[in-house]
């Protein structure tokens, strides 16, 4: 196995309030930029108008964006090959025969003749139930990644710590729309759950290392076991996260802007993933297995006080014991096959 990194000793939990008050602070800036700027939404949520056309002979693309761009409109420009294109533009259902005239008067500055294929209007009613169809699917994603994490680590702190990781990506990624006013449509959404996917399969491959680690080391402490998975599969993570990082970057600059804006979700959600999972995860899983610190000093925090440190201790080492016992009686049943 390839190894980027020297073997590393970084201590990721003592630095887990920073972690904590950096989410903090997205929270809050995300607030803002929400209220503020709110999102911009494309013609898949909003509704508008679409004509679709076919050129006689091939025409640039980037000449019909400039001549739709001259109109002084915001115009979506999508091709189907056969030098067919599709334009899109936000607008009312009153507005369809407006919209038309002023696309065809862009194209015939191109001087190329063409023919109209047809022309659609997507009023807000299913604008609204793409809108409630992508939320649905976000949650659903959420919510079934508890589920399985939960099932497979028989616990459901860790997937629901995995899951306020993704939240922050999505969120994250989210903000980034708002701030820069890119369109979100349904090929976004795509990408938000693209997200969802590559974050929480890091998360998993964590959370598999702390479990070998507790039947390999049974005797470190929690803290000193999650420290230890993250450094074993550090390089791992970064290199595959480079790996992906290069595809989109190139797909970012040369891919054209039919495919910018998920380019540009990818790279800020990969980026937001790596981190999620080392800075969300992992410390929220420590925290919840160790409670809530009395009085913030570090000392407590690593050693609980009375009742609390006895619940935290048996809840671990009972976890310990669930895990080699599921080792153990996996072994057994492929012995027996």
């Amino acid at each position: 196995m390839i190894s980027l990194l020297p073997k590393t000793h970084i201590d990721f939990l003592k630095y887990r309030k920073v972690y904590f008050a950096l989410f903090a602070l997205l929270l809050v800036v995300g607030a803002v930029c929400f209220f503020t700027k709110g999102l911009n939404l494309g013609i898949d949520f909003t509704g508008g108008t679409m004509v679709q056309v076919q050129f006689h002979s091939p025409v640039d693309m980037a000449k019909i964006r400039e001549a739709l761009n001259a109109t002084g409109t915001t115009s979506e420009l999508q091709s189907f090959g056969d030098n067919s294109y599709a334009i899109s533009e936000k607008s009312t259902s009153d507005q369809v025969g407006v919209v038309q005239q002023r696309i065809t008067h862009a194209l015939d500055s191109l001087n190329v003749p063409y023919t109209v294929l047809q022309t659609n209007s997507v009023g807000p009613a299913v604008g609204s139930d793409m809108t409630e169809r992508a939320g649905w699917s976000i949650v659903l994603s959420m919510v079934f990644i508890i589920i399985y994490v939960a099932f497979r680590f028989s616990n459901i702190t860790w997937g629901i710590s995995g899951v306020v990781a993704l939240f922050h990506d999505l969120f994250l990624m989210a903000v980034a729309f708002s701030i820069t006013q890119r369109e979100i449509d349904l090929v976004v959404v795509a990408a938000f759950l693209t997200v969802a996917g590559f974050s929480i399969n890091d998360t998993i491959v964590i959370f598999d290392r702390m479990r070998e680690n507790a039947r390999l080391h049974p005797k470190i402490s929690f803290g000193e076991l999650i420290n230890l998975s993250i450094n074993e599969t550090l390089s791992r993570t970064i290199i595959t996260t480079l790996t992906v990082l290069f595809a989109l970057v190139i797909l970012y600059f040369f891919g054209g802007e039919v495919i910018n804006s998920f380019a540009f979700a990818m790279l800020i959600g990969c980026i937001s993933g790596v981190y999620s999972t080392i800075a969300l995860t992992t410390p929220l899983v420590y925290t919840w297995s160790h409670g809530i610190y009395h009085d913030g000093s570090e000392k407590q925090a690593e050693h609980p006080s009375g009742n609390q440190a006895e619940q935290s201790v048996a809840a671990y080492h009972a976890a310990k014991r669930m895990i080699r016992n599921s080792d153990g009686n996996r072994r057994k049943h492929r012995k027996h096959r």
